[in-house]
């Protein structure tokens, strides 16, 4: 069953075709170092772009993050994603693995990732590996820098602003003098330092040279992609993004684009920008040569997009977000169970099941929450497989504890379902409970449906054992531990037939 595409993503495809209709066969400009109006159009179209060269972080941090990069990798834990776009089921060319704050999640391209747990300070965490636990403390430790930078970056853009001068320069090297953070006022130093608090990082590997097909650039012909035009999604409103970029060419290989070739060197990683749907402004390439670090300020997300173009060595990144995490953490998700099953008296074991109260709204709220703890949490972490045990086990009694509180959901719907086909019951009432639940039934056998086709998908079936998507909770119908079969269709439309039987003939005939 292909996902419906929502308003959003139909709205961003039509931009996008009328975007190339309007190019027909031609590219549009861009820009690159060798350009002479280069750093010109970066200051006045991308102000809000700053990169930090390789020069500026301290030697022994570069030394301590490339040997993570590798350490992870070399143990297995960098996994490319099974994502749905546009109703396909498609591996990402990127394998990423995301390392941050114990029980924070990231989503994109409808796909929950959960973290690897930093050793934040009270945090018990198991690590399969000592090399893991390190690589885990290093980039908590990258993490504290980048903090630190991207305050100093958005201060330097704040003085400049004030100052109403183009003389702050976007790309900074290691002799740029610094200055302290007098130039906030209290409100904007609160404001900046909570828009700079990275809560995780997305690390990113690829090889192209392993990669048997790479996208083309649609719009400039900036030649093969790593990761197409995007905004980052998922992020605190206005917050800042900060990435440090290690590409595996030794120094010696280092070399300066050549000034006859036109465009980008297509053997150096860049990264890309444009500003939406803009056909006006040149787009810039920018090369990412070892350690540089690049930022992304204030709203400099939302009206512009990004992309990866590849160069020939393998690459990693480590990109750091400040996760909207208001509906992405144990502690949300866990309260929220422990809100719908509040309904329960006496508990909701294996036996009969109690309700307090039968309030319609009372009853769609436990309904929905079932609904957000089976699709965005559990099927959400099993379609991944075993990969989070490369790491650690953090996360196994936390889902298994989600997975406790769910079956007992499955029991309070069992309890509506007997509640509405119970003789006796007043039309009016019947009516109302089955207006307030059938939705979220209808959704849940739907995205069952869903998810248990991708589990089954050819390319998941192409996936390694420890990668393989696992479709739970699944049982069969004649299950005796389970209240409710796991196909819903029938209870659906069972349900469907006694909301009709309760509306008025003529209604009916409508």
């Amino acid at each position: 069953m292909k996902r419906t595409p929502t308003a959003e993503e139909r709205e961003r495809e039509a931009k996008k075709l009328r975007l190339l209709e309007e190019l027909e066969d031609t590219w549009l400009p861009y820009l690159t170092p060798k350009d002479d109006e280069f750093y010109q159009q970066w200051q006045l179209k991308y102000p809000k772009l700053v990169l930090r060269e390789a020069g500026s972080v301290p030697k022994e941090l570069h030394k301590e993050v490339q040997e993570a990069f590798g350490a992870l990798h070399k143990h297995g834990c960098l996994f490319r994603d099974l994502v749905r776009i546009q109703g396909k089921d498609l591996l990402t060319p990127v394998s990423r693995i995301l390392i941050g704050n114990p029980g924070c999640t990231y989503k994109y391209l409808n796909t929950r990732l959960f973290t690897v747990p930093w050793p934040v300070k009270g945090s018990a965490i198991n690590y399969h590996e000592a090399e893991i636990a390190a690589a885990c403390q290093t980039f908590l430790k990258l993490n504290e820098f980048l903090r630190i930078e991207t305050i100093q970056a958005w201060e330097e853009l704040v003085a400049k602003d004030r100052a109403n001068i183009d003389v702050v320069p976007v790309c900074i090297g290691p002799d740029f003098p610094r200055v302290g953070l007098g130039s906030f006022d209290g409100q904007d130093e609160v404001d900046i330092r909570n828009r700079s608090a990275y809560n995780v990082t997305l690390l990113n590997f690829m090889d192209p040279q392993k990669m048997p097909y790479l996208k083309e650039e649609p719009y400039f012909g900036m030649g093969k992609m790593a990761v197409s035009w995007h905004h980052d999604e998922n992020l605190v409103d206005r917050s800042a993004v900060a990435v440090y970029s290690y590409s595996c060419e030794g120094p010696e290989e280092e070399s300066e684009d050549d000034p006859q070739l036109e465009g980008r060197d297509p053997d150096t990683w860049h990264v890309g920008f444009k500003i939406s749907w803009d056909i006006e402004t040149p787009g810039l390439a920018i090369p990412l040569h070892q350690g540089d670090c690049y930022f992304m300020l204030d709203d400099l997300n939302a009206t512009h997009q990004h992309c990866v173009l590849a160069g020939l060595p393998p690459r990693f990144s480590s990109t750091h977000r400040v996760a909207e995490c208001s509906t992405g953490t144990l502690d949300y998700i866990l309260r929220r169970c422990q809100l719908a099953l509040q309904n329960v008296r006496g508990g909701a074991g294996s036996g009969d099941v109690s309700l307090k109260s039968l309030e319609p709204a009372v009853l769609k709220q436990g309904e929905e929450i079932h609904n957000e703890v089976e699709f965005e949490w559990l099927r959400q972490f099993w379609f991944q497989g075993d990969r989070y045990s490369k790491c650690t086990d953090w996360w196994r009694q936390p889902m298994a504890q989600l997975e406790e509180m769910w079956r007992a959901m499955e029991g309070v719907t069992n309890a509506v379902l007997l509640e509405v086909r119970r003789e006796g019951v007043p039309t009016g009432l019947r009516n109302e409970t089955l207006t307030a639940i059938l939705g979220a039934l209808s959704t849940r056998q739907s995205l069952r449906r869903e998810w248990h086709t991708r589990c089954q998908c050819r390319t998941a079936r192409t996936l390694p054992a420890d990668q393989k998507p696992e479709c739970r909770p699944y049982w069969e119908k004649d299950d005796p531990s389970m209240p409710l079969p796991f196909d819903l269709t029938d209870i659906v439309s069972e349900l469907r037939g006694l909301l009709l039987e309760a509306k008025p003939e003529k209604e009916r005939r409508a």
